[in-house]
């Protein structure tokens, strides 16, 4: 998945934690995973350091949250890198959606790789 976005480094990004939108949308999100994918319907916050108001519920460095509450205060699901929050702060790579997500509960694990050019 190619993630356009022009700055100096990767790390000039995501290194002030300001969260910076992308506009891929949900399901190509979700391909990263594949048909077990699963997110809640709303919130959707995309692209580089996605965070709530609630900073130990779900969050990602690259990817998408989502939450039940039509709102991005408390996301209980996330797709993509670096992640971590409820309900399972160990898995920084892949999908964690708990409470009502499209595709039921899913906790996957993943490897994935960054490349920038």
């Amino acid at each position: 998945m190619l993630v356009p976005i022009t700055a100096a480094s990767l790390y000039s990004v995501i290194a002030d934690g300001q969260h910076r939108s992308t506009f891929l949308g949900r399901d190509k999100w979700k391909t990263l995973i594949g048909s077990a994918a699963s997110l809640q319907p709303h919130c959707n916050m995309e692209g580089f350091n996605n965070i709530g108001t609630e900073t130990f519920r779900s969050r990602a460095r690259i990817g998408i949250l989502g939450n039940e509450q039509n709102d991005c205060g408390t996301p209980d699901s996330r797709i993509g890198f670096g992640t971590g929050g409820l309900y399972d702060d160990s898995n920084t790579c892949g999908n964690e959606a708990t409470c009502s997500p499209d595709n039921g509960n899913q906790h996957i694990k993943a490897m994935g790789y960054i490349l920038v050019q």
